[in-house]
């Protein structure tokens, strides 16, 4: 697992022939915060610049260090490509805030977190403005999310459901494993067991 911001800056190839289609400079991100959709390459022309970018279904491969996509990858401009109307900028995610269904506030989106594949497994949180598993993971897995906030700019989280499995992510590591923390269940079997921790495979 990755953070998005660690895709930023890196390079994109065409897997057959090693041309340099461009550097990301941002990600699109589905309406429903399920996957990446596609690459933002930044924006040509000086009079009208128009965004440049390659959809998520010509990608081969998110590499460590550069991205490498299908031999016919095409690199869009503006409106080329039949772009579905949802897409989101990651830049434009972060920072919107993260509240319960009552309206309390939690904290803002600091990033997403990625899987091999660029499907979104959770959220790192900023700013954050309560305590416990949540403040101390400062992340949170994607499913506890009932309401992205596509519509009002506010993200909905189930607190207590995120709380019981917090995603755990380093932020000072290219990929992180997720950590799920599991409470032993009291009795003579968990007796002197401490809370299981298992790391995902660096990927």
């Amino acid at each position: 697992m990755r953070l998005g911001k660690s895709l930023i800056g890196n390079p994109v190839f065409r897997i057959n022939d090693g041309r340099k289609l461009g550097e990301i400079r941002d990600l699109y991100l589905d309406d429903e915060l399920t996957s990446v959709v596609g690459i933002y390459l930044g924006r040509e022309g000086l009079l009208r610049p128009t965004p440049l970018y390659v959809e998520r279904a010509d990608v081969a491969l998110f590499g460590i260090d550069v991205v490498l996509a299908e031999p016919t990858a095409t690199v869009y401009e503006g409106e080329e490509a039949s772009k579905p109307p949802g897409w989101l900028r990651l830049a434009e995610l972060q920072g919107r805030q993260v509240q319960t269904p009552g309206g309390t506030k939690i904290g803002r989106v600091g990033d997403v977190a990625l899987d091999e594949e660029a499907r979104i497994t959770g959220l790192s949180l900023t700013n954050l403005s309560v305590k416990g598993p949540l403040a101390e993971a400062e992340a949170v897995a994607r499913k506890p999310v009932v309401d992205v906030g596509a519509t009002d700019g506010l993200m909905t989280l189930d607190l207590a459901r995120a709380e019981k499995a917090p995603l755990e992510i380093d932020p000072d590591l290219l990929f992180s494993g997720p950590t799920w923390r599991q409470t032993p269940t009291p009795g003579p079997a968990a007796g002197g067991q401490e809370a299981c921790e298992g790391s995902a495979e660096e990927g």
